[in-house]
This record gives structure tokens, sequence and C-alpha cells, in this order.
């Protein structure tokens, strides 16, 4: 019997985004890369040049393409764009969130936060898992025997590592390993999931992010 092929996706979450009014921008177009993003961009690609990409992808939103143009480039491969690996939807997008001076006080809103589980917010979690593992499979397929880059989000990159690893879906967004500009690499043997890696290749410059420090960006 044959060995399996082996693949490995790794999953990029973009770089620093210039959000000086610091709202939920969720799937708002217009949201670039800070200029740290763009390093931390490079960065990621740095970490990335001694592996064989054969296929590079992004969410469709500005930060993820531009978070995936320097591996795209390091590779000499064109960035494809995939619906699927989106930002969730969130009843606050366009809303400022953080702690104290947030939509997030305002008692009209607190109907919404009845459900954390699903959650009542936003795109139900399960949804997003699906949709996240199906584009990760695609592209697993494209650059079958080799590996692949899929440039997402923090929410849906994490949502996806705990459906593989067969943890349940909810959890405290405080406790998410999801940093800015890293790699969560899901190796495969044939279509199965055999192993999660992850990585921080941009933390030198997260530490000076003040996304970081502050409010999660998306």
């Amino acid at each position: 019997m044959s060995e399996a092929t082996k693949t490995t996706v790794h999953v990029l979450r973009h770089g620093e985004v210039f959000n000086p009014n610091k709202i939920l921008y969720g799937r708002l177009p217009g949201f670039h890369l800070s200029e740290l993003g763009v390093q931390m961009a490079k960065a990621a690609a740095e970490s990335l040049a001694a592996r064989d990409i054969k296929y590079v992808v992004a969410s469709t939103l500005e930060r993820a393409q531009e978070t995936a143009a320097p591996i795209a480039a390091e590779f000499k491969l064109d960035v494809a764009a995939d619906v699927r690996l989106i930002e969730s939807a969130n009843y606050f997008e366009g809303k400022r969130v953080s702690v104290g001076d947030g939509a997030l006080t305002n008692p009209r809103h607190w109907w919404v936060l009845r459900d954390p589980i699903t959650p009542s917010w936003g795109e139900p979690y399960l949804v997003i898992a699906q949709r996240m593992f199906a584009a990760v499979q695609a592209a697993r397929v494209i650059a079958e025997g080799h590996e692949a880059v899929c440039v997402s989000h923090q929410l849906p990159i994490w949502t996806l590592r705990r459906y593989v690893e067969k943890k349940r879906l909810w959890h405290d967004p405080r406790r998410r390993q999801c940093g800015l500009a890293s790699l969560t690499s899901i190796r495969f043997e044939g279509s199965t999931v055999v192993g999660v890696d992850y990585s921080e290749p941009a933390a030198h410059l997260v530490a000076l992010s003040a996304t970081a420090k502050t409010a999660k960006g998306a």
C-alpha cells in the first residue's frame, strides 16, 4: 500500500492594520496594513523562503491580500482569492468595542450578547470552521505534495484550529493563540490532518504594535 501524500497548508493571519479610530472593522473595505503591518508581512515571507510553497491564496479583504503579496513575490506566484477565508460576520462591525468606551457599554446592545456559544452576535462558529476547512482543503489539493499559504483573520483561523483539533468551538477570545502575522501550519497525509504547528515569525514586530497591546486586531 502506497504512503499517503504529505502536504502542509500554512494559515497566516494578516499583519497590523491602520485603524486610528479603533473600530471593529470586520469585513468593511478600505482597511489596509499599517507600515508596521507591511514589515510583518515581509517577516512572514522571509520565514517561509526556504519552504516548498506552490500556492498562495488570501481572503478578499485588502489587509489579507497585502499580507500575501510578499510571499507570492518570493515564490513568483500570483495571489489567488477565496471568499471562504474572509473575516467572520459580526453585529458590532463598524463600532468601537474597546473596554470602557465602546458599544459594549450601551444597554441596547446587550441582548445581542445573550448567547456566547453560537454566538448570537455573529457568524456561527461551526459555519466559520466548515468554510475555513473547505478553503484549506482546496489549497491542499492544489499544492498536493508541496505546501500552500492561506491568508486569513484571527477568529476564523483560531476557530479552524479548534475544529481540526476536535475541541469545542466557543472559547475565551483572550486565550487565542493567533498573533499578528502568525502561522498556523496544518500538516496533512492525504486528506487527513496529522498535526498542527504554530509560529510567530513577526513576534519582534508585534511587540511594537499598538494593536497587540490594546484591542485584538481582526
